[in-house]
């Protein structure tokens, strides 16, 4: 008799929130199995980046738990997230721009410094565009290689599960697509992913289960592939987040014009 495989990561109920008696989340529920690449989609403000927040300890959950490997960690530090297998990179402000790409990668080591020649290695495997640049400094990099500085730096306490926030925002079309290629390159490695994501169609196409959020709660949940061809997903969701994916874009690629 086999038993069913257990949630790495769970969140179950979370009300959540920034400010005193004003909740974010309501009621917000996840589930991510060892392996998976879970998608979290949904409309500005809808709660998604609270909710990666929340599952990283940077925010105040008034009422639910978290668990990690079945184990409660919902007052836990970030620091302590970090020794316990967790990974957070940020949409923004996500590496140090006075330091150089291999410095960025110790920081992210500071707690195991004796492993960082093997970690960092494998990093440069991963990311081999980084690996003739280490000394260069980060400030001076494009948002795309910065978010792969970012990941490298997040994966080198070898994560069990990483929490990754928008990392396409910002990005042109090319660097998204590299974006998403890499991510699931990281999640072929093993490493469970929790991905919000601005681009819901590309994110839907690449993840296995994906969650759609709406005024901080549940609004659907399923397979990518079920979710992306859900009528009432393409008709409520979908279509508005595409509209909203092509300005960014646009204004992005007026950007880089100029």
């Amino acid at each position: 008799m086999t038993t069913a495989p257990q949630p790495i990561m769970r969140a179950d109920g979370l009300d959540a929130g920034y400010l005193p008696g004003i909740n974010i989340l309501n009621n917000c529920s996840l589930e991510a199995y060892p392996g998976e690449l879970v998608g979290i989609i949904g409309p500005n403000g809808a709660g998604k980046s609270t909710l990666l927040k929340s599952l990283f300890g940077l925010v105040n959950i008034r009422k639910g738990t978290v668990t990690l490997d079945g184990k409660d960690v919902t007052k836990h530090r970030t620091n302590q997230l970090v020794r316990e297998g967790v990974g957070f990179v940020p949409q923004t402000d996500n590496v140090f721009p006075s330091l150089t790409i291999e410095e960025n990668l110790q920081m992210g080591l500071y707690l195991k410094p004796r492993e960082f020649a093997e970690r960092a290695d494998e990093m440069w495997q991963l990311f081999p565009m980084l690996a003739d640049r280490r000394k260069q400094l980060a400030g001076s990099l494009s948002g795309g290689e910065r978010q792969s500085v970012a990941m490298a730096r997040a994966l080198m306490m070898k994560p069990s599960v990483l929490l990754l926030d928008e990392p396409s925002a910002g990005l042109s079309p090319v660097r998204q697509d590299e974006t998403f290629i890499r991510t699931r390159q990281i999640n072929k490695t093993g490493v469970t992913i929790i991905m919000v994501e601005q681009n819901a169609r590309r994110c839907l196409q690449i993840c296995d289960r994906a969650y759609v959020l709406d005024q901080g709660t549940n609004a659907y949940e399923g397979t990518g592939r079920g979710l992306a061809n859900d009528p009432r997903v393409i008709e409520l969701y979908l279509g508005t987040l595409a509209k909203d994916v092509e300005a960014k874009s646009q204004a992005q690629s007026a950007g880089e014009a100029s």
